[in-house]
């Protein structure tokens, strides 16, 4: 027997999440069949809202309601510092820290040439631009997850920042091999920002 389709699609469309497979995608679906109709109205309006209020902040690529987010607008962050992150929710993970007090710089991915992901498809381009036009930065601090994909595009912006002068660092030990700053405790992500060490 074939489910209806409004709940086949509504299946279609939870399996199109990351991790979730036909199993969970279908619990998901009745779990939201049998919610009471505000509560779906308003999962419907916070999806809703994520894509049509949210945007890329013209500086450093972290996602904001405003333009420029709120981080490069605060006069009071240490201008001298841009910390390179991967993904919007790995500068969230530093800010929950609550130790860091400098600027970032999301480049929304990582290069993968196995993948078809070159420097044009990352933000990297961008941090040049910025570099050069803002000349109080004297370090970038390279936060990008310990993965052969996160160490290549390390290596590779720290060769492009190198001759301007800037101090390029990386994240010291703390972060294992092959982990995610996402998912990592903030004692780990403290000492590997207090640890870290020039390229």
């Amino acid at each position: 027997m074939q489910y209806p389709l409004p709940i086949a699609r509504l299946i279609e469309s939870y399996m199109r999440l990351p991790g979730i497979g036909e199993k969970t995608a279908t619990r998901l679906a009745f779990y939201t069949l049998d919610m009471p109709d505000q509560d779906v109205q308003d999962f419907a309006k916070s999806l809703a809202d994520v894509k049509n209020n949210l945007k890329q902040c013209s500086i450093c690529g972290n996602i904001t309601e405003k333009d420029p987010c709120e981080i490069c607008s605060n006069p009071n962050r240490d201008q001298t510092t841009i910390m390179v992150v991967e993904q919007p929710k790995d500068v969230m993970a530093f800010e929950e820290m609550g130790e860091y007090d400098g600027l970032y710089h999301v480049l929304h991915g990582v290069l993968s040439p196995m993948d078809g992901i070159g420097p044009e498809e990352v933000n990297i381009k961008s941090l040049i631009t910025r570099l050069q036009k803002q000349d109080q930065v004297k370090e970038v601090i390279l936060a990008l997850n310990s993965t052969p994909e996160g160490e290549s595009t390390a290596m590779y912006i720290s060769k492009l920042i190198k001759p301007a002068g800037i101090k390029v660092t990386r994240l010291a030990a703390g972060l294992a091999v092959g982990s995610d700053i996402e998912y990592a405790n903030s004692i780990t992500l403290k000492r590997a920002v207090q640890g870290r060490t020039a390229l």
